[in-house]
């Protein structure tokens, strides 16, 4: 194996293999030292390569692997996992357990690609569930937000969230390099009487062990205020909250176009505005932001959002090479480690 190799699942997603693919050459052109592995219909494949148009010493760090199906966005998980063996999406991820490829990268069925990855590459030592975590925005331009469970894991007791809060501290130090992240619980309060019986225990868990700073509680509306590195939380609120957060600023984008539609004023003031208005939009940008991982692996895992474009699918790739370089799974491994013998 090169050393460093993506194996792509360029089948999934709802856009279909060509954004796929251009997002694979352009990661090709601007990372030197990296090596895909493009998994799917191998006729497919090759005919966007060719009518990409290539640089040629890009093309030969590209090779193909040929699959004879497809993983659709609405099959269920457990048929996807039993009966499409020969997937693309399959086979991006029996390429990491293999160690032909490092990390994979797939815009395909969300819970097709949890179930199978987690069927395939086993979760760690002292992991019982892998999450699903992102990084988003916050008040900071500089900073981001680790938030987890997005929706692998709908209800979670006290020992998963704790070691959520430990995988959620390695991803914040390790790909965002920020040294000892604030580690949170979402809860309904700050106050420490407040929330369900396992996210209180989950709070002792995560306050007696010292290689974690953990902060206490945070309330939805503070996710993006810059006052935890890492959020916490079962799959069922995080997918919830995310979704109702994405729903929100859509709402408020809206309302702001349509009123620079209807009133004169208004459109006179949106054009002086122009400028810091769009700096504010890319700020907020998902694409840059696309990439949630599967942690809790014994392999690097990365899920784009299913309608992932060009650059938000070479984000995703972008955010695999940076997990593969910095070590991620290892680093978990060893923090939870050290956590369960401090426990003892």
């Amino acid at each position: 194996m090169n050393n460093l190799t993506i194996a792509l699942d360029v089948m999934g997603g709802d856009q279909g293999p060509l954004v796929t693919i251009s997002a694979a050459t352009k990661a090709i052109a601007n990372v030197p030292e990296l090596y895909l592995i493009l998994c799917g219909d191998q006729n497919t494949i090759e005919q966007i390569l060719a009518r990409l148009k290539i640089n040629p010493d890009h093309l030969a760090r590209i090779s193909v692997e040929h699959t004879s199906q497809v993983v659709a966005m609405d099959e269920k998980p457990v048929v996807a996992m039993r009966t499409k063996k020969d997937s693309s999406m399959r086979r991006a991820i029996d390429l990491v357990h293999d160690n032909k490829a490092q990390a994979c990268v797939s815009a395909g069925n969300t819970g097709a690609l949890f179930a199978t990855a987690h069927c395939v590459l086993k979760t760690l030592p002292g992991v019982e569930r892998p999450a699903l975590i992102s990084a988003l925005p916050t008040h900071n331009d500089d900073k981001n937000v680790f938030m987890l469970d997005l929706g692998a894991n709908v209800f979670c007791n006290s020992e998963v969230l704790y070691q959520f809060g430990v995988m959620g501290s390695v991803m914040a130090e390790q790909v965002d390099g920020i040294q000892r992240p604030k580690v949170a619980l979402l809860n309904m309060g700050e106050e420490e009487i407040k929330g369900s019986d396992p996210i209180k225990q989950a709070a002792n868990y995560l306050s007696s062990n010292p290689d974690v700073n953990y902060i206490g509680f945070i309330e939805g509306s503070d996710i993006f205020s810059n006052k935890a590195d890492v959020i916490v939380c079962d799959g069922f609120v995080g997918n919830v909250a995310l979704k109702t957060c994405e729903g929100v600023a859509r709402l408020v984008y809206d309302k702001f176009m349509a009123a620079l539609a209807k009133h004169v004023f208004v459109r006179i003031i949106g054009k002086m505005l122009t400028r810091p208005l769009k700096k504010l939009l890319k700020s907020m940008n998902p694409d840059q932001y696309n990439g949630a991982s599967l942690i809790g692996l014994r392999g690097i895992v990365v899920k784009s959002h299913g309608n992932a474009g060009d650059d938000a699918f070479y984000a995703a790739i972008l955010e695999a090479i940076k997990e593969v370089e910095r070590q991620v799974p290892d680093k978990i491994k060893t923090k939870l480690e050290l956590g369960l013998q401090q426990r003892l």
